[in-house]
């Protein structure tokens, strides 16, 4: 007989939510005609008292899509060469692959529903992927349609900041701005930042929650 798998930690804490953290760099900003140039993915776990933190990271140079927008706007500000023959691109259909086959087993390891992308000013992040994911015709997408998680108002609730090094910095996360607008280093900041206003939530009581507390709200 077929048995359910159980709950994880993980999938209780975010509605069988797996959370995955992303962010990209771009030629432009639409999804749709724009360039997808680089891709930075770090997946979470849970330990066994409940604390966030990052498990696996990934990272992906993309070549452009045929017919794409290459903005030098958004180049000079991100300092990516698309035609460089040394990044080691691939294509956005391979790149999905990977991330999907990856994010795909978190899912069923952590017993989760859907992977939902945490990012900051996450929208931006989200329409790529969609996008992205619609071009190619990329099958088995794990992330939800609409939904995701802001660290950008996460922070604001938070600390009173939305700018991702005041976030963090007011978090106790180095950031260093010389490194910002890099893929990488941006989803390991906004994936620490995540963990520490998550953690810190729980540390002060907010989660799990207790009905009794809340009545007496």
């Amino acid at each position: 007989m077929y048995k359910k798998k159980k709950k994880s930690l993980l999938s209780k804490r975010f509605r069988t939510f797996y959370p995955v953290v992303i962010d990209v760099e771009t030629a432009g900003f639409n999804p749709m005609t724009d360039a997808l140039l680089e891709i930075g993915v770090i997946t979470l776990t849970m330990n066994s008292y409940g604390w966030l933190k990052i498990d696996k990271k990934i990272h992906f140079h993309i070549k452009p899509f045929e017919g794409s927008l290459i903005h030098k706007e958004a180049l000079s500000f991100n300092k990516i060469d698309p035609f460089n023959p040394f990044r080691g691109a691939i294509s956005e259909k391979q790149m999905l692959k990977e991330i999907f086959k990856i994010v795909s087993k978190g899912i069923k390891k952590y017993g989760c529903s859907k992977a939902i992308i945490v990012g900051h000013n996450v929208t931006f992040d989200h329409n790529f992927i969609m996008a992205a994911s619609h071009r190619t015709k990329s099958i088995n997408n794990p992330f939800h349609a609409f939904s995701t998680f802001d660290t950008a108002s996460l922070s604001g609730l938070t600390v009173g900041q939305t700018v991702l090094s005041k976030a963090c910095r007011a978090m106790g996360v180095s950031f260093d701005n010389n490194q910002a607008h890099s893929a990488v280093y941006d989803t390991l900041k906004t994936a620490n930042l995540f963990c520490k206003i998550v953690n810190l939530w729980k540390k002060i009581g907010g989660w799990p929650i207790k009905n009794k507390k809340m009545e007496e709200i």
